[in-house]
């Protein structure tokens, strides 16, 4: 009876010590972020109907590569992608745009998430950091991030035009609907009371990307020692461990500029190699669309699931296929470009350049 009892006290002991590990507040700022997100999403898809003719005659987004220029475009305004994803699918839920059209918007959203990892590669450049060190990751990111996503753009286009993928859908969608639908359609109708329908959207995407700014925050800091990179570099080595790494963290914190953004100080400090790093980022592109999902399943549109489902898919087939069979070509390949836009200032001009010209021409198709 008494060793019962001492057993009983010492779960009491450790179940209080964790008990008091936990950070509340940040436990908070996550559930004020969700309801945030959730919100955003309500509003937007309240006001995604009266942009049909700003999108389809202003933008003339009215085909794949007009859809893949204004969501590359778009990534680019605000600095995120996931936000622009989400606004791909309440534009389809509203007939704004089309299934392909979605998609490409998405396709085009993962391609401007990336430019975020050049930027901070910058910024690490005006502190007077190598050029080749400091940009290098963020290349390295870009190009990984095109080549994988445009070909698993391909693949994803395949998977829709022949309904492959059409039976994959969450079954929760509907309760989960219509519990927000309670909840936050009286909190639109408010904001209806004194705003036109359209500039809903605005507010959507402000408070979006708000909800994004704090579930960053919610994120645990990492305490990254010496002795822990130096047992861990034995392991980074393996390509799918690292594709397996990145696809956690990303996961985690259902952002890729968060989980890309943690390689460039890494790189700086001799952590990581960019060899290491390409498997990892193919992982980070495919869990970025969990967030994505959760808008999909929030409009309760078994379609608009059935388009983040194929470009997660479309992303695991083109990453595994590379990883499987041919990825020491594909990596001297990507480490080559990386070299060669960083070698010289006026290569590296015209990489800049072709990445903001080239979504414009898309845009202007």
């Amino acid at each position: 009876m008494q060793q019962q009892r001492a057993k009983a006290q010492t779960r009491l002991q450790v179940a209080l010590a964790l008990w008091s590990r936990i950070d509340w507040g940040k436990v908070l700022l996550f559930l004020i972020s969700l309801f945030l997100f959730i919100l955003a999403i309500t509003l937007m898809k309240e006001a995604s109907g009266e942009l049909a003719p700003l999108v389809r005659d202003r933008f003339r987004v009215n085909n794949m590569a007009n859809a893949l220029g204004f969501g590359w475009l778009f990534a680019y305004v605000i600095m995120s992608g996931s936000p622009v994803a989400a606004v791909a699918l309440t534009f389809f839920d509203a007939q704004v745009i089309d299934q392909l059209g979605a998609f490409a918007m998405i396709t085009g959203s993962r391609l401007g998430a990336s430019f975020i990892v050049i930027f901070i590669g910058f910024i690490y450049v005006l502190r007077g950091r190598d050029r080749a060190a400091s940009l290098g990751m963020g290349l390295l990111s870009l190009l990984v991030t095109a080549t994988t996503v445009l070909a698993a753009f391909g693949v994803g286009i395949l998977f829709l035009n022949n309904g492959l993928l059409d039976g994959f859908e969450l079954q929760a969608g509907g309760i989960l609907n219509s519990i927000t639908d309670r909840i936050f359609d009286p909190i639109a109708g408010f904001f209806l009371a004194f705003l036109p329908r359209w500039a809903l959207f605005l507010v959507g995407l402000g408070i979006i990307i708000l909800s994004f700014n704090l579930f960053d925050k919610c994120l645990p800091q990492m305490a990254l020692k010496e002795s822990q990179m130096g047992r861990m570099s034995r392991v980074v080595y393996r390509p799918l461990v690292m594709f397996l790494l990145g696809a956690s963290i990303t996961m985690i914190s259902m952002s890729v500029s968060v989980s890309l953004s943690i390689l460039v100080p890494l790189s700086q400090r001799g952590f990581v190699r960019r060899e290491n790093v390409i498997p990892y980022i193919m992982g980070a592109n495919i869990t970025t669309f969990i967030d994505t999902m959760l808008a999909a399943v929030l409009l309760n549109n078994a379609d608009a699931f059935t388009i983040v489902a194929a470009g997660m898919v479309g992303m695991t087939v083109v990453s595994l296929v590379v990883l499987l069979f041919f990825f020491r070509i594909y990596q001297q390949a990507m480490l080559g470009m990386a070299d060669w836009v960083t070698a010289r200032k006026r290569h590296l001009a015209l990489f800049m350049i072709s990445i903001l010209v080239i979504p414009v021409l898309l845009l202007l198709w």
